[in-house]
């Protein structure tokens, strides 16, 4: 979707369309976000129960694979984000044009 919204001369209609989708993905990637952070925060607790000192727990439980999901989906939610602001952002210059040219 991001080289869609980069690459292609938008349609007001098709800026919309994706604006929804995205409105709607950003809603799964935040409940896969929540689930993510709970099973690393669980991981976390387990290593500084098992280990001596906390920096060493955090650094374990860093490589586990509740990490690597909490910051997948992390980075998909700024990802969702930033693409969502993109578009509005075209949305609303289509808009001023279609103002300026009296439509």
């Amino acid at each position: 979707m991001a080289t869609v919204i980069r690459d292609e001369e938008l349609s007001p209609a098709r800026a919309c369309d994706l604006l929804a989708k995205l409105t709607a993905l950003m809603g799964n990637v935040g409940e896969e976000l929540t689930a993510a952070e709970l099973a690393y925060t669980r991981v976390l607790a387990n290593c500084y129960e098992t280990e001596q000192k906390a920096n060493r727990a955090r650094i374990k439980a860093e490589t586990s694979l509740e990490y690597q999901r909490k910051r997948e989906a992390k980075d998909a939610a700024y990802l969702v984000e930033k693409l969502t602001q993109a578009l509005k952002v075209i949305i609303r210059q289509q808009e001023a044009e279609m103002r300026s040219l009296g439509r």
